[in-house]
């Protein structure tokens, strides 16, 4: 376990500013992507790596599906929707794969 931050990992408060902002905007571009059933919240949080943004979608069954990731994935073309979309393609399919347990029985 490594108890040392390398220097390089630290981030200036603008690129704080500019990793929330993202997580914010991957944030809700993922909720456009799913429908309101699916709860989604974000976060800035400090990992091995350095810090990174956290999205999490909980779908209306299952579990909590998340993703973590650093600004210099949001400076990538297409970064904010790729990751957006990945996000929500986990989060329908772990909805899918878990049916609710409360669905209406037949009349």
């Amino acid at each position: 376990m490594h108890s040392n931050h390398d220097e390089t990992t630290e981030l200036t408060t603008d690129e704080r500013r500019q990793l929330r902002a993202g997580g914010t905007a991957v944030a809700a571009r993922t909720r456009e992507l799913l429908s309101r059933e699916f709860v989604v919240g974000t976060e800035l949080v400090d990992s091995h790596d350095g810090v990174q943004a956290a999205v999490a979608v909980q779908p209306p069954n299952g579990t909590v599906v998340s993703a973590g990731f650093q600004l210099s994935e949001l400076a990538e073309d297409g970064g904010t929707d790729d990751i957006a979309q990945q996000i929500a393609a986990g989060a329908a399919l772990e909805a899918m794969s878990n049916p609710s347990r409360h669905q209406p029985t037949g009349q």
